[in-house]
């Protein structure tokens, strides 16, 4: 399968953190850290989006360097893409954020 990230528009979501950073791991088992094609740690962060209808959903963010979010913070992810992957039966949606900024910033739609 071909990885092609899929671009996710946020302008109608609010983002809170629920769970700070942590390294993302490769291997529960043997505690190796996931890392990025430049070899720069990836870390995740568990975010709560809710949109406009108050339907709510935990989503997991991928990204790197560690970003400076705290629990309970609401924020915008900037550059945020989806991946579509597959394991045998198995599939799902990854994603990743090329950094967060906070929800009240004067950032414009043009620039996330």
């Amino acid at each position: 399968m071909r990885n092609i990230p899929i671009p996710v528009d946020v302008s109608k979501l609010q983002i809170t953190c629920v769970k700070a950073a942590k390294p993302r791991l490769v291997s529960k088992e043997t505690g190796e850290i996931k890392r990025d094609k430049d070899g720069n740690t990836m870390y995740e962060l568990t975010l709560l989006f809710e949109d406009e209808f108050n339907r709510m959903e935990l989503v997991k963010v991928s990204t790197t360097p560690e970003p400076q979010v705290n629990v309970g913070e609401e924020i915008i992810p900037v550059g945020l893409v989806g991946y579509v992957w597959a394991q045998g039966d198995r599939w799902g949606i990854a994603y990743r954020a090329r950094s967060f900024v906070p929800a009240g910033s004067a950032r414009t739609g043009a620039d996330l």
